[in-house]
């Protein structure tokens, strides 16, 4: 066995050209196995994050902030924007039937700062009725914000304490949260007290488009949880019939959008990986059929040596699985390259939740991406084998006279 894995090599390293089109065929083979596979779960884990992060059924808004055309992309996508209605509105949805659980969130865009080159989304919530932002947090901080504290986002350049200034008025960063593959990455969280001295700040430098709000009776939008034995859509349709100037849209309406968006590309993608891998499989057996009948006097000489048929058959998938173990490779690590590095970037690109897989997933995922590669090397090696096997060495040797 010995022998024949050492002329294995050498028939490989001998044939640069061949060995090298083979081996950068699997390797590209490996690498789209990887790289669209990475891809996918990350953005159905990302998916998955934004809806736990999500965490209402309903969301209420100023009704002129329903007719952005960028609501969705600055509550989902996290793209600087911010509106306000009258604080009273969140105490009269809290009593209406149907509701649950209810909080108060306010939004404000930031001016310039320390900690990113250009504006971030700074979201403020009630620490007291708040069942969305504080369970994430406490993972990260594991205790109370205190007035003028804030939680920074994963992607955001700021630590814990280091020192921000937004608007004149210095905050402190108290944690930092782990990556989710949302909005959240690149948002600044803070307590409804420090918000409300932020916007106010805002409006001393007459930074803010709404000049004329009262920054401590204001709220950017409600999140309502219905009761048990409710229907989503019967508060919805009291809230948007009994509230003035608001409008309650369900967040599963907002996220639909992301799903079909992530579903219509997952389902393209498995079309094209299936093209793909038909098209690699084709061409390997080709290439290997080809590769064989090139060699067949080399083969008729080692039959005459003494060599059998199933140790030629051998060397020919021994050589087969040489260049598919280390294409794989080489293919896995180029996707590992070219797509765990650049997961901000993707994300920016695609514009929905990207969130790469745990480490081990990642392990799971690179092990497949070798092995359907040395599969595909060893069928296709397999049919050269099988029909170098059923050649007769002594008709070839006399052909060739």
């Amino acid at each position: 066995m010995r022998q024949f894995m050492l002329l294995a090599k050498k028939n490989v390293r001998n044939r640069p050209l061949r060995s090298g089109a083979l081996l950068l065929l699997l390797a590209f083979l490996a690498f789209s196995a990887f790289a669209g596979m990475v891809i996918m779960l990350a953005l159905q884990r990302g998916f998955g994050s934004l809806k736990e992060r999500l965490g209402a059924d309903i969301m209420v808004v100023p009704y002129e902030a329903s007719t952005r055309s960028s609501l969705e992309s600055i509550v989902l996508q996290g793209n600087t924007g911010y509106f306000y209605m009258n604080g009273d509105v969140a105490e009269k949805i809290a009593a209406m039937d149907g509701v649950g659980r209810c909080s108060s969130q306010y939004y404000l865009a930031s001016a310039s700062s320390s900690c990113c080159s250009i504006p971030v989304e700074i979201i403020g919530f009630d620490p007291e009725t708040d069942f969305t932002i504080t369970p994430w947090i406490k993972k990260s901080n594991g205790k109370e914000l205190g007035y003028l504290d804030v939680v920074v986002g994963n992607d955001l350049n700021a630590f814990v304490g280091d020192t921000l200034t937004f608007y004149g008025t210095e905050v402190h960063v108290a944690a930092k949260l782990d990556k989710t593959g949302t909005q959240y990455d690149t948002a600044v969280f803070t307590g409804r007290d420090t918000i409300r001295t932020l916007i106010q700040s805002s409006l001393d430098k007459k930074l803010n488009e709404y000049g004329g709000i009262n920054a401590g009776n204001v709220v950017s939008c409600v999140l309502v949880d219905v009761a048990e034995d409710a229907d989503v859509e019967e508060v919805l349709n009291d809230i948007n019939l009994h509230v003035r100037k608001v409008s309650a849209v369900r967040t599963g309406n907002m996220i639909a959008g992301i799903a079909e968006s992530l579903q219509g590309i997952s389902g393209i993608a498995k079309l094209l990986a299936l093209f793909l891998w038909g098209l690699s499989l084709a061409i390997l057996i080709v290439a290997f059929l080809m590769m064989a009948n090139e060699r067949k006097k080399e083969f008729a000489v080692l039959r005459m040596l003494g060599a059998s048929r199933k140790e030629l058959a051998g060397i020919v998938l021994l050589e087969g699985m040489l260049l598919s173990l280390a294409g794989s490779i080489l293919g896995v690590v180029l996707g590992i390259l070219a797509v765990v590095p650049f997961a901000g970037l993707i994300e920016q690109t695609i514009g929905l939740p990207f969130l790469l897989p745990e480490a081990g997933r990642l392990l799971m995922v690179a092990v497949a991406a070798v092995l359907l590669p040395v599969l595909f090397g060893a069928v296709s090696s397999g049919i050269a084998a099988y029909r170098i096997a059923g050649t007769d060495a002594g008709t070839i040797l006399r052909a060739e006279n």
